[in-house]
């Protein structure tokens, strides 16, 4: 990347600039009737506003997605990207408005060039790209399979970042919708999530009791895990994946309070200890969940572990009390499996929509 001596920009105010500033007014002189939505979505730390200096190694820059109706794809998009590549200035705010693709995973570094730029202005049909990053077309409306199918990665991508100008005037009802899931498929991942933790709340002390406190660790860290992704389903957020969900969940309102009990289960050295800290943590986010009034009240408090002297929760109580509450059969009578991410945590699964789609097939299956 080429250095730069001035103050770091956030990616979307980079790219809402870009378009302002270059790329629509050259748009407006040579295609000046061609109607467009213009945004900055998809995939990019940049685009959940987790961008740091540090992202400007790769995939970051001045850029943005140039929306088109399909005839003017077909028509123009071609046209518009060599345009583009010709008028576009060769660096913006001082950054490089080229990229290069480097390295056997096809990530793009900003590098000064002479002459045309191979720029980040990605110009498509609007229904083809959502088509391929979701694995649905949202345009023609979202079934029930399409919510458990995607990951939350994917909603959180088209949901957040911005729209700097939308003439097609439908990407923006297309986020309106998959701003957040419909009532019935929420209660359901709050309840697969719930059922999650009653798996696994009791082996903390199990692996601790025969001397496995590595076991006993481990086992902790996936509880703390699954307590975050939950309280961001609880505050209606999506879960990102691994890199961001601390982030994101420091910016949730219950964090201030959640989050030193989670770090001292994680950072405790004998099981006794992470049993109290999560059962701490257990009784927070069950007063969450009682806040919520998705359902009554749900007796927050732990409890021993049948006649073993573990503390849990039992948050199967939670699971249950949350399945009496959906109207939808079709809602209720799933498996208690949830989302695809819910249950695969595989980067070339989640990542790949038909392999994501085909797993769900799978699972949902008798």
């Amino acid at each position: 990347m080429v250095a730069v001596e001035y103050k770091h920009v956030r990616g979307l105010e980079l790219s809402r600039l870009f378009y302002r500033d270059a790329v629509e007014p050259l748009l407006r002189r040579h295609f000046g009737r061609v109607t467009h939505t213009a945004a900055l979505i998809g995939t990019g730390s940049e685009v959940l506003g987790f961008d740091t200096e540090r992202s400007a190694d790769h995939d970051w820059g001045p850029r943005l997605q140039l929306f088109l109706g399909p005839d003017d794809a077909d028509r123009h998009g071609e046209a518009i990207i060599a345009m583009l590549a010709e008028r576009l200035p060769g660096t913006f705010l001082g950054y490089p408005t080229n990229f290069a693709t480097v390295g056997p995973k096809g990530t793009r570094h900003m590098r000064a060039t002479e002459g045309p730029v191979d720029h980040g202005v990605v110009v498509t049909d609007l229904r083809g790209w959502l088509t391929g990053h979701l694995g649905f077309d949202p345009l023609a409306g979202v079934t029930l399979f399409d919510w458990l199918a995607t990951s939350s990665q994917a909603f959180a991508e088209i949901v957040a970042g911005e729209v700097f100008h939308d003439g097609l005037r439908r990407l923006g009802p297309v986020r309106d919708r998959l701003a957040w899931y419909p009532d019935d498929v929420w209660r359901h991942l709050l309840a697969c999530q719930w059922t999650r933790l009653a798996e696994e709340e009791a082996f903390v002390g199990r692996c601790g009791e025969v001397g496995d406190e590595l076991g006993s660790a481990v086992v902790c860290a996936r509880l703390v895990r699954d307590l975050m992704r939950l309280s961001l389903l609880m505050g209606r957020r999506y879960p990102p994946y691994g890199k961001w969900i601390g982030s994101a969940f420091a910016r949730l309102e219950c964090a201030p309070e959640l989050t030193p009990v989670l770090a001292a289960a994680l950072a405790a050295t004998g099981w006794r200890d992470r049993e109290r800290h999560l059962s701490a943590a257990y009784e927070k986010v069950a007063f969450l969940h009682n806040r919520l009034r998705l359902t009554e009240p749900v007796d927050p408090r732990t409890r021993p572990y049948h006649d073993r002297p573990f503390r849990v929760l039992r948050a199967d109580r939670f699971a249950e009390a949350l399945l009496c509450t959906i109207a939808d059969p079709a809602v209720r009578d799933l498996p208690l499996t949830g989302a695809v991410d819910q249950y695969a945590d595989n980067t070339g699964v989640l990542c790949h929509r038909t392999r994501s789609r085909r797993v769900t097939e799978a699972v949902r299956r008798p």
